[in-house]
């Protein structure tokens, strides 16, 4: 199984450093396109830890709060 993710790796070396001549031409809309996406990505990833932190934050004052509840009950 190692094997294979070496020769992956050696495969995709050997692409990225020898490339192929290319006759291509970006716009210059492209990289306002790729900066919208790096942007849209970086919030949508902020947006998902604010979401996850809130959902977490909410479980352990829900576990505690319970914790609190149960012991004054017994007194």
């Amino acid at each position: 199984m190692a094997s294979r993710g070496l020769v992956a790796v050696v495969f995709f070396l050997t692409l990225f450093l020898f490339p192929a001549r290319a006759e291509a031409y970006v716009d210059p809309g492209t990289g306002s396109y790729v900066l919208q996406l790096l942007i849209a990505g970086l919030l949508g990833a902020l947006f998902a830890l604010k979401v996850f932190w809130h959902k977490m934050i909410g479980f352990f004052k829900s576990l505690f709060a319970r914790g609190e509840k149960t012991s004054r009950s017994d007194g």
